[in-house]
């Protein structure tokens, strides 16, 4: 469901991670325990959310933050974060770096970064409802990338072009052998 060269975002993008998984017992914070790591970036729209893009990581690194913000964000774009290190890096690679410090604030973090919190709050009951869920951990990556096409495209005017541009994007991507849809792991980027 992954366009071939689609456009990065661009203009002014918050990017923070979340863990998804059930409740594991005495795990808090960035201890992942059994949870799968995934960051969002999500493109600002005026007060609302423009496009988005979503990805699993192996961690919550620079090493594994900053790929994910090179593919799916324009250089010179504003990246808003939180305070976490993994994005320090990013001035350095040419975009413009905002930082709210989440700590000690009277206002929640999805109030200071109501996008990305909001797609993941989406996302999240998405994956509960419409897959009650029951979605692996080898697999997840091709839910996030269908999560992230029905969003991009949810204000669609002519559905019927929904449809077209899937067959579209399936003839032009090469077809996935069985044992990397049972492998997991997609080799491409959200």
């Amino acid at each position: 469901m992954v366009r071939p060269g689609r456009d990065r975002l661009t203009g002014r993008v918050e990017v923070d991670e979340t863990y998804l998984g059930g409740p594991a017992k005495d795990v808090y914070g960035r201890r992942a325990g059994n949870k799968i790591l995934i960051v969002v970036a999500a493109q600002e729209d005026g007060k609302g959310i423009g496009r988005i893009r979503v990805r699993s990581a192996p961690d919550a690194s620079a090493e594994s933050l900053i790929p994910f913000v090179e593919d799916s964000i324009e250089p010179g774009s504003v990246v808003h974060t939180d305070v976490w290190l993994g994005y320090e890096p990013l001035e350095r690679k040419g975009y413009q770096h905002q930082i709210t410090f989440l700590r000690g604030h009277r206002r929640s973090a999805s109030e200071l970064l109501p996008r990305v919190h909001r797609v993941v709050s989406l996302l999240k009951r998405w994956l509960m409802s419409t897959h009650q869920g029951a979605v692996s951990h080898e697999h997840l990556d091709y839910y996030l990338d269908e999560f992230t096409f029905r969003f991009n495209r949810r204000r669609s005017k002519a559905r019927g072009l929904l449809f077209y541009r899937l067959l579209q994007q399936a003839v032009e991507v090469a077809p996935v052998p069985y044992r990397r849809l049972i492998g997991g792991k997609a080799d491409h980027n959200i």
